[in-house]
């Protein structure tokens, strides 16, 4: 067998153990989307409601004040909570969730703003660090399966610095998921306080409210439990969209194997057809010598 011949069967050998294993991690990342979509769709109604009850709470009690939603008229930093992943082979996922979070802290700087990174996910602390990047704050381990319990620790890392002056604004980068194929990096202010439009909630009568003890201590529960849900929300969401990701890239290397498998199949085939070609040229030869010679 000829030295071409061998190496392009040892090329179709390798590119089918890799497929094998880029068709069993797009498997994998499809049940796992499953539950992940399970969690975004269960955590949503709640985000909507608790703020649909402080869009009520903060129009009937208009006076009410709070550090959350403090606007504050000197800014000198910003806290920037940016979402990716722990593991790579998701296409662009953290490329593009990166790339946000650098136009939003050009944004802040132009603003007069200096970012303080908070990052979620070993491929955004890898990021920061190779760029000699100051990171205040990271927390890895986590990205595929958020449990509310970190996002209440990220949370309240976030609110400590800014009722504490550390920051003055706190936003949020992380990948919003839309459908498993549609994912948009997003980029949006947690505090001072935003309270977002709800689409979910049908238009209906704003309700009367019986405050017990008081609003301020309603107030005083409920924003802390606003923050640690939607950033609970953003972490759902990112985990989501990077199985999607995931699925993605490894379908895609999986075709592009296939792909492979016949480019070089076809090389085979032509490299075997080639040899025996050329053996029996050898043998005709060799017969024509021999009846040469006995003449």
């Amino acid at each position: 067998m000829g030295a071409k011949l061998r190496e392009t069967r040892r090329r179709i050998r390798s590119i089918q153990s890799t497929m094998r294993i880029t068709r069993a991690m797009e498997l994998i990342a499809a049940a796992r989307i499953v539950r992940a979509q399970q969690r975004v769709r269960h955590a949503r109604p709640y985000a909507d409601l608790i703020t649909a009850v402080l869009q009520d709470l903060t129009y009937r009690e208009a006076e009410l004040t709070h550090p959350l939603l403090e606007g504050r008229p000197e800014r000198r930093s910003a806290a920037v909570f940016v979402v990716t992943s722990d593991r790579g082979l998701a296409g662009a996922y953290n490329a593009n969730v990166l790339r946000t979070a650098e136009e939003l802290f050009s944004k802040l700087r132009a603003e007069g703003m200096e970012p303080r990174v908070y990052v979620t996910g070993r491929k955004g602390v890898a990021y920061f660090r190779f760029r000699d990047r100051p990171i205040v704050r990271s927390w890895t381990g986590f990205s595929e399966g958020p449990s509310y319990e970190h996002a209440k620790e990220l949370a309240e890392e976030l609110i400590r610095a800014f009722v504490e002056r550390e920051v003055d604004e706190i936003h949020g980068v992380f990948t919003d998921y839309v459908s498993g194929m549609v994912q948009r990096p997003v980029a949006r202010r947690f505090v001072p306080l935003e309270v977002v439009e709800v689409e979910a909630v049908p238009p209906r009568p704003v309700p009367l409210y019986l405050f017990e003890p008081s609003p301020e201590a309603i107030l005083d529960a409920l924003l802390p439990r606003y923050v640690e849900e939607r950033v609970f929300l953003a972490l759902l969401e990112s985990a989501a969209s990077e199985h999607a990701a995931r699925r993605r890239a490894m379908s895609a290397a999986t075709d592009n194997a296939e792909e492979l498998i016949k480019v070089f199949t076809r090389v085979a085939n032509q490299a075997r057809q080639a040899e025996i070609t050329q053996e029996i040229m050898e043998i005709v030869g060799g017969a024509e010598a021999l009846a040469g010679a006995e003449s």
